[in-house]
């Protein structure tokens, strides 16, 4: 939330590609997770600005299951959320080796949600789902081709058929969602890659298989070649709002810093006011603050900045690189403590034991208590295996180590008494000078002292850690790893200081 009123990105930090639907008076988004476990955050909201996360749809290994070797910005990919006859429908892509698109049901989208049913004749990624008057399912993809489905057994009836993919030549034709709306069928895609170039088309049919015709505006929505705050805008779906508005959730990014603008927190999930023109889509503004809303706003319970560990499972924001076996985690081992057992030998490892939630806001401050007394571990900020900051502690000394590249490196280092110790970091505005080349932020990395003040040992540029120097398709995560040994944590703590 803004001092003003409701905000921009409405989940903001690593949410990409959402999809969301109605059902009577709320409202749920899902969005990407690529390499963590658990997949695909599952968020509820009453009134499309507020939203909680109230579980995640893949959240055990009969349903997802990523081996070491599957790529960073791998594994899971796109998924769109659908509620009909009485039963709430998720179709996603596994692009990981053996994975291939599946489909989850579930009466509360909470969970539990059930084992996947495998779709082998759906090729591609980013799978939709439609239902036609007749109980129809129609499985659109990436390309722009649709094949009919059963989606309970996951048979496929025909080869898929090419339906509409945007101007001739358009980038990367990708994340369709079809609806029925009045007298037909419209099909919203994404055009122009997931970069500086993203758009949302759109056309129209009488069938939900077609002929399409384009809209005389597409593309509807793109921020290419202007200075908005917020670029890279699209992978988009549409919802109708409480006053029967109609309203698209979306993608997008805010870059920071210099040339060419570095963005550190991954794509996350805006919303825009849509009107209806002549039978199309006309979107308004992707503000950083949203107008006015016409209905009654109603925010849910506000996060905890603190996890003390005092639950038996993890709270729905943590996530784990691949995979989480209890063996390796859990707040079960020494009750009021996260525990875990290190399995990799570093944050560069696939395997690594970390367990983490997104970095949400462009400016926070990050905390946890370690007792390193048996091992070896600490307090990181992770883009993936080969860019990563972190602070940890071993043996009577703490250090900050940075991996960026092929390079890797104790940046600083000093002893500290044996026994438990407060690690802590604060991201925020990079030091002055600034020009064309400064950075989108800083990192400072330190030991808090028993008045509680940060004594900081290494500040670092964040645009190391950015989408535009690492690539891939994920955003920051902090939290906690275990890289040798056995390491307790008592508690983290998460708190923003700007939106």
């Amino acid at each position: 939330m803004s001092d003003t009123g409701p905000a921009n990105p409405v989940i903001p930090g690593f949410h990409p590609d959402p999809s969301i639907c109605r059902v009577g008076d709320d409202y749920y988004v899902v969005c990407s997770s690529f390499e963590y476990f658990p997949g695909v955050p599952v968020f509820h909201s009453r009134d499309l600005v507020h939203w909680t996360q109230i579980g995640n749809a893949l959240d055990r290994p009969s349903q997802l299951r990523l081996a070491a070797d599957v790529p960073s910005s791998a594994g899971i990919y796109a998924p769109t959320l659908r509620y009909h006859d009485g039963r709430f429908w998720l179709i996603v892509t596994n692009v990981s080796k053996g994975g291939g698109n599946l489909l989850v049901t579930a009466t509360d989208p909470a969970g539990p949600w059930s084992d996947p049913v495998r779709l082998p004749g759906v090729p591609g990624i980013d799978p939709d789902l439609a239902w036609d008057e007749d109980g129809t399912c129609w499985c659109t993809v990436a390309g722009i081709a649709q094949v009919r489905i059963d989606p309970h057994t996951g048979r496929t009836y025909g080869p898929p058929q090419k339906l509409w993919s945007g101007a001739s030549g358009a980038k990367a034709p990708e994340a369709p969602h079809l609806y029925r709306i009045g007298d037909y069928w419209y099909l919203l895609i994404a055009v122009g890659g997931t970069e500086r170039g993203h758009g949302v088309a759109i056309a129209r049919g009488r069938t939900p298989s077609g002929p399409f015709e384009p809209c005389p505006a597409n593309p509807i929505l793109t921020h290419r070649s202007t200075d908005h705050p917020v670029q890279n805008t699209g992978h988009a779906d549409l919802v109708q709002a409480p006053d029967g508005s109609w309203w698209m959730v979306l993608l997008g990014v805010r870059p920071g810093g210099g040339t060419p603008g570095w963005h550190v927190l991954g794509r996350e999930t805006f919303l825009a006011p849509v009107t209806w023109v002549d039978g199309w889509p006309v979107v308004g503004e992707v503000a950083l603050d949203l107008p006015e809303l016409p209905w009654p706003l109603v925010p849910g319970p506000v996060e905890e900045q603190r996890d003390d560990f005092d639950l038996s499972e993890l709270r729905p924001l943590w996530i784990s690189v691949r995979d989480r076996p209890a063996e390796h985690c859990t707040t079960k081992e020494r009750p009021g403590w996260l525990t875990l057992r290190a399995r990799g030998g570093s944050l560069d490892e696939p395997d690594v034991v970390f367990t983490g939630r997104r970095q949400q806001h462009l400016s926070c401050r990050a905390r946890t208590l370690v007792d390193p007394s048996e091992g070896c571990g600490g307090l990181a900020v992770r883009l993936d295996e080969r860019h990563h900051y972190a602070i940890e502690v071993s043996g009577g000394e703490v250090r900050v180590v940075a991996r960026v590249g092929s390079l890797r490196t104790v940046v600083a280092a000093q002893p500290v008494p044996d026994g438990p110790v407060v690690l802590g970091l604060m991201i925020g505005d990079p030091p002055p000078p600034h020009d064309a080349r400064t950075g989108p932020d800083a990192i400072s990395f330190g030991v808090e002292q028993p008045d509680g003040t940060l004594s900081v040992l290494a500040t670092l540029d964040g645009r190391y850690l950015s989408t535009e120097v690492a690539g891939g398709f994920t955003g920051r995560v902090i939290g906690m790893y275990a890289a040798a040994g056995t390491v307790h944590f008592d508690w983290f703590d998460y708190e923003p200081i700007s939106r």
